[in-house]
């Protein structure tokens, strides 16, 4: 029940995302539910490798500033899912960042809405 509760919030995140960030498009709630998933599950089984090879590749720096390297992954992660799937259309990489923004800080209200 809680796989299917955090997959349908990051479909909202991602469609309220759209919404927000010009240039960052979502095609229809089907399609923000299969980028959802796509974006999740790249996310939990690529994220953390991705996560380790930054913070290595920078000498631990990445480590130390996990917020922007998480920042980091999720744009690169939001790229791959945009080359996968035809729900999802990204302009640049700068769009990916912006877009990466803006579900932290949906995330961050999301958390804090929670408790």
């Amino acid at each position: 029940m809680d796989l299917l509760v955090s997959w349908l919030v990051l479909s909202l995140g991602l469609w309220l995302t759209a919404l927000v960030v010009p240039g960052f498009e979502v095609k229809g709630v089907k399609g923000a539910l299969v980028v959802g998933a796509v974006f999740g599950l790249l996310h939990f089984f690529v994220g953390w490798l991705l996560f380790v090879v930054i913070g290595l590749g920078t000498l631990f720096l990445g480590f130390i500033f996990a917020f922007v390297t998480w920042w980091l992954v999720s744009a690169i992660l939001l790229k791959v899912t945009d080359a996968f799937t035809e729900s999802l259309r990204i302009d640049s990489f700068k769009t990916a960042l912006l877009a990466s923004f803006v579900l932290s800080i949906l995330s961050v209200v999301r958390e804090y809405v929670m408790r």
